[in-house]
């Protein structure tokens, strides 16, 4: 898969996952829990070969250590979202998912590693990382800056309320298809089959 189906992929399922939220019956265990952390864990794992991409775009100390930060990141979220799926195997109700969470979390450090800050450091890592795109290849058109602004705002959407997943999952796409990378034609452009080479197809 190439850099652009990659950064469709991992934001088409997340907003799958929050679809499947939006349903009314994704809080307790069953077929909706399952499915949700199931196109979850797909999305964390598809923005690994997404965050990799940028990276190699940008082969700069500053972009390898953000995109350390955002794998850093994107491990806890992995964690995180298989830890959920057992419980929700295991659990029979709500009532006996929450004994089991806390459970989970009554071991030190888990709640900050995989809940709390862990996978908050994907998003700082991959805001830093267009960041750094940003600031090495600048660009006149509509990518540049709207990159990390994007991705900012999917952010806040997704701090606000778990009910904006989609809206976040837009923002990301949208964030990655218009980040600069080593040429013009690997932003907007690469929706024109013609912008590929910048040539006339004669």
């Amino acid at each position: 898969m190439t850099f652009h189906r990659y950064g469709t992929a991992a934001p088409a399922l997340l907003a799958a996952y929050g679809i499947v939220r939006l349903s009314g019956d994704a809080e307790g265990p069953g077929a909706a829990w399952t499915t949700g952390h199931l196109l979850l864990l797909g999305s964390l794992a598809l923005f690994v070969p997404v965050v990799r991409g940028l990276r190699r775009r940008h082969l700069h100390p500053a972009a390898t250590a953000a995109a350390a930060v955002a794998l850093t990141g994107l491990a806890a979220g992995i964690v995180q979202a298989v830890i959920d799926l057992v419980v929700g195997f295991r659990a029979a109700d709500r009532g006996g998912m929450d004994a089991l969470f806390l459970a989970v979390k009554a071991h030190p450090a888990v709640t900050p590693a995989v809940y709390t800050v862990g996978p908050l450091l994907f998003y700082v890592g991959l805001l830093a990382l267009l960041m750094t795109a940003a600031i090495r290849r600048p660009v006149k058109r509509a990518g540049g800056w709207l990159a990390p602004l994007l991705v900012l705002l999917g952010a806040v959407a997704m701090a606000l309320s778990l009910d904006l997943l989609v809206v976040s999952a837009g923002c990301y796409w949208l964030a990655l298809m218009s980040s600069p990378g080593k040429s013009p034609e690997s932003s907007w452009r690469w929706l024109l089959p013609a912008a590929r080479t910048g040539r006339r197809t004669a």
